[in-house]
């Protein structure tokens, strides 16, 4: 009779061998003017994208009413 090497393959198991200190071993205070800057510079670039997805949308729209006119 054979014996098998059944190994479980799950989250749990995986996160057990993880040791979180060690690879994060400079955990120090968190800078939260930093992260307000980054946050507000990451609000700059969606809204720019916001505003030129916006233009390009109204002037497909405005290309098509156009031709269609036409």
């Amino acid at each position: 009779m054979r014996t098998y090497d059944i190994r479980i393959v799950s989250s749990e198991l995986k996160f057990k061998e993880h040791n979180t200190p060690d690879r994060y071993p400079n955990r120090g205070k968190v800078n939260v003017t930093s992260l307000v800057s980054r946050l507000n510079e990451e609000k700059k670039k969606e809204r720019n994208s916001n505003i030129a997805l916006s233009v390009a949308a109204v002037s497909a729209v405005t290309v098509f009413g156009i031709i269609l006119s036409i």
